[in-house]
Order: structure tokens, then C-alpha cells, then sequence
């Protein structure tokens, strides 16, 4: 697949309905350089997955039943954000460990919401079953091409921003918005794979030489819980660096983002600002690196009465 096109295409999509996300360099975290970062919080329903969410919906034909997705919770708000604006119903199948606060966000939004016990996997079931009934479009969170060229958008977006680093640092769930980053750059960049130490779904493939199933806890799963790495990111990761970050690591990061920018992230949100913090990922001298912070639905809501 020409990646570069099909992200091009997308980004002209998505043009008017996915915000354009601010930059910016900080020299205050800490850290013995400047870290650019690129602000994906500020997203619609506050993480980059309304971008693929979009791009899947404005590039095929969406049936009568609608959309339907599974979700940890950010893909859910995301895909029935977009859904909602292009006029189509939407079905929603989100965990118990999503969380209140995902949880909410989505029921805002209007979509119709079943919360499944369990994880991840447990939705995407559920979900499979009411696409098969209904004949409803499945959005999926990471491994479809129409949902990864959606997420490379936001890669595409920062270099035309003037992005400098040699290396990019991205959070990985079920590989998504890596595999958008890897099928940007390819190889223009370094880019860096972080996971937290218990969701180690892309990790652990690259150690096994094939996608392989992956217990899943921590702070972060509501966000980076898949049990399995998607196909597309594991044929496109072949090769990169895959680094893991602890729970106190990540919990660390997100306070020093408060502390520094008052920028209130999720756990999932400063995971991969974990690996520099935490001194898991070190730069070799005068390499510059970039961070994505990708994620804003904090738990519970700071702002809730």
C-alpha cells in the first residue's frame, strides 16, 4: 500500500471536521534537552482517534444501521463524535474498565452504550456480534488501513508544522497511531514504541516474531489495554524500537506535565513522555526528540461536581 498517499487523502478527508493540534517545545520537564510535543489532547472527545473515525466514515458509504464500535473508551467517543456529525446512528461497546469518566463522555455524545464486563477483547466481541445482526459498519480502533491513514494525518499534520526531531516517541494500545507514525515517516524519523510494562501487546510480538495474546492491567489499559497488536502495526513495526514504562513512571510523567504546562493528560496520554522521565529511552548526544501526548479523558473527570 502507498501509505503516503493514503494519508495525503485522508488529511484533505478529514480537512474541516478533525482539529489541527497546537505544538510546542518545553525545556521544563526536567529532561537535559527541549522535548517538542505535539498537543493531541486537544482533539475532538480529547484523543487523535476522531481523526481515523472520520476518515472511515467520509470514505466509504455508511449503511442504514449506522456505525458500530468497540472501544476502551477514547475510539468509542471518537467514533460516535463522528458519527453524530455526519448525520449517522451509532452503537458503542466500551468495558467495565473504561471507566466513569469515558463512560460518560460517550453517553454525552448520544451514541447508544453497552457496557460489557471485562476488557477490550470482550467489546470487540460483542461488537462483531451487532455488526453481524444488523449489518451496522464496524469501526475499528487500530487495525483497519481506512483507521491507520486517519491517525498518520496527525503526523503529517506536525511535520507541516515544522516538526525538527530526529526521533518521535508514541504510545502504543493496539497500534494504531504507531502504525499511522511508521507509515508517515518511513524511516524519515526514529520512531519509538512505548508501552507500559503490563500492555506490552506490540513488545511482546516483536520478542515473539508474531502477534501473540497479552495479559493487560495497569493505569493505562483503559486506553493502551489490547490484548492483541494489530496486524497492520506488527508488518510496518518490523525492526523498531520497543521500549516499556512502569505505572509510577507514567503516573510521574503526567504530574510533571501538570506541574510544568498545567496540562492534564490521561495515563495513556503521558506514556510516552514516561521513557524519557523515567530515563528508559536515553538520547544519544544531539539527537532531538518529539513526544505525542495523546490522550485527555483524565479519571475521574477533575472538573465533575
Amino acid at each position: 500500500m502507498d501509505w503516503k498517499t493514503e494519508i495525503s487523502a485522508a488529511a484533505e478527508r478529514i480537512n474541516g471536521h478533525a482539529q489541527v493540534t497546537p505544538v510546542m517545545t518545553s525545556d521544563a520537564l526536567g529532561l537535559a534537552q527541549p522535548v517538542e510535543m505535539k498537543l493531541e489532547h486537544f482533539q475532538h472527545t480529547g484523543s487523535f482517534k476522531a481523526r481515523g473515525a472520520f476518515n472511515t466514515l467520509l470514505s466509504t458509504d455508511v449503511p442504514a444501521a449506522g456505525v458500530v464500535a468497540a472501544s476502551g473508551g477514547n475510539h468509542g467517543a471518537a467514533a460516535a463524535y463522528a458519527a453524530r456529525a455526519l448525520g449517522h446512528p451509532a452503537k458503542i461497546f466500551v468495558p467495565e474498565m473504561a471507566g466513569p469518566s469515558k463512560i460518560a463522555l460517550i453517553e454525552r455524545i448520544g451514541a447508544d452504550l453497552s457496557v460489557v464486563p471485562g476488557e477490550y477483547a470482550n467489546a470487540l466481541t460483542m461488537a462483531r456480534g451487532h455488526e453481524a445482526r444488523t449489518g451496522a459498519m464496524q469501526i475499528h480502533a487500530y487495525d483497519a488501513p481506512a483507521t491507520v491513514a486517519g491517525q498518520g494525518t496527525c503526523f503529517a499534520e506536525w511535520d507541516s508544522q515544522g516538526l525538527q526531531a530526529d526521533t518521535v516517541l508514541v504510545a502504543v494500545g493496539g497500534g494504531g497511531l504507531i502504525a499511522g507514525a511508521l507509515a508517515w515517516f518511513q524511516g524519515a524519523r526514529k520512531v519509538v514504541a512505548v508501552e507500559p510494562e503490563t500492555s506490552r501487546a506490540l513488545n511482546a510480538a516483536l520478542q515473539a516474531g508474531t502477534p501473540v495474546d497479552v495479559s493487560v492491567s495497569g493505569i493505562a489499559a483503559n486506553a493502551l489495554g489490547a490484548r492483541r497488536i494489530g496486524d497492520i502495526c506488527f508488518g510496518l513495526a518490523q525492526g523498531m524500537t520497543s521500549v516499556l514504562v512502569s505505572d509510577d513512571a507514567i503516573a510521574e510523567a503526567q504530574q510533571r506535565l501538570w506541574q510544568a504546562h498545567r496540562i492534564l493528560v490521561e495515563p495513556a496520554g503521558a506514556t510516552a513522555l514516561a521513557a524519557l522521565t523515567s530515563g528508559v529511552y536515553t538520547p544519544e548526544p544531539g539527537e532531538r526528540v518529539a513526544v505525542l501526548v495523546c490522550g485527555g479523558n483524565i479519571a475521574p473527570d477533575p472538573l465533575t461536581v
